[in-house]
């Protein structure tokens, strides 16, 4: 059981649990309070064996707008380097869990938004769903947002973002490989369930297996990621799991995962 949150909706359908950011009225600013909620969270749900995969949504006409300037003005620099090292710890987590996470973008996703749809494993967002990092326009450069932004859409595209401003509709987020998919917004919340269940069929095992791989792999050149890669295949083809995969796919029956 999912403890009670001031700024999170947490439900749980199958395997796929849905976490829906719920401070409409602030279009889902990243406050200290909602990042702590969501890190609790998240932390809680990758402990679960029942949980396959996540959905990360939002109440409103925003997804996320970033920061809450509330939080960033006339403060100290511990007061700073807290939001930051919340945020920091609050995307580092995102990705370090077993299960994939998935962004549900329906409208705005701007600043730490963009940056929070860029850190997700996969994101699908609706036609009216837009991305920008404009906080050079307020004299506060994106730097954190583009750490992840720059990993997601590259150096040149990520540097256009940045030093303009501007903002970017879901057809272009999908050509820079921002987001996976543009949906209609009627059929946006079902087809990034299907897109969640499709991925909670396969061995949870192998699915943490795999985006841990994917994450340390990345950053590395070509032959450290393949000394890295060969080393985790390896000890994949060993797990029960993949030889219940092989030998189920060869005796052309369904599956029987065991999570080990």
């Amino acid at each position: 059981m999912q403890p009670s949150y001031d700024f999170l909706l947490v439900e749980q359908d199958g395997p796929t649990a849905i976490l829906t950011m719920n401070r409409p009225d602030r279009r889902n600013a990243l406050s200290i309070g909602l990042m702590y909620e969501l890190i609790d969270c998240l932390g809680s749900l990758g402990k679960s064996s029942e949980v396959r995969a996540i959905i990360l949504a939002a109440n409103g006409p925003a997804f996320s707008s970033g920061h809450d300037l509330g939080e960033l003005r006339d403060r100290t620099i511990a007061d700073y380097r807290h939001v930051f090292d919340a945020c920091t710890d609050l995307m580092t987590l995102i990705q370090a869990i077993p299960q994939p996470v998935i962004a549900e973008v329906a409208g705005i996703a701007t600043a730490a938004g963009c940056q929070l749809v860029a850190t997700c494993d996969l994101a699908v967002a609706s036609e009216q769903a837009t991305f920008a990092t404009p906080g050079v326009r307020i004299g506060l450069f994106c730097t954190t947002p583009m750490v992840a932004l720059t990993r997601a859409v590259g150096r040149k595209r990520a540097l256009e973002m940045l030093m303009t401003g501007r903002s970017v509709d879901a057809r272009e987020a999908q050509e820079w490989g921002l987001i996976n998919r543009v949906v209609p917004a009627a059929t946006l919340r079902e087809q990034t369930r299907a897109l969640a269940v499709l991925i909670a069929q396969s061995s949870p095992l192998t699915l943490s297996i795999g985006k841990q791989a994917f994450y340390a792999q990345i950053d590395l050149d070509q032959h450290k990621a393949y000394s890295y890669a060969k080393e985790m295949m390896t000890l994949n083809a060993m797990s029960e799991d993949a030889q219940e995969g092989i030998g189920a796919f060869l005796e052309k029956r369904k599956p029987s995962w065991r999570g080990r």
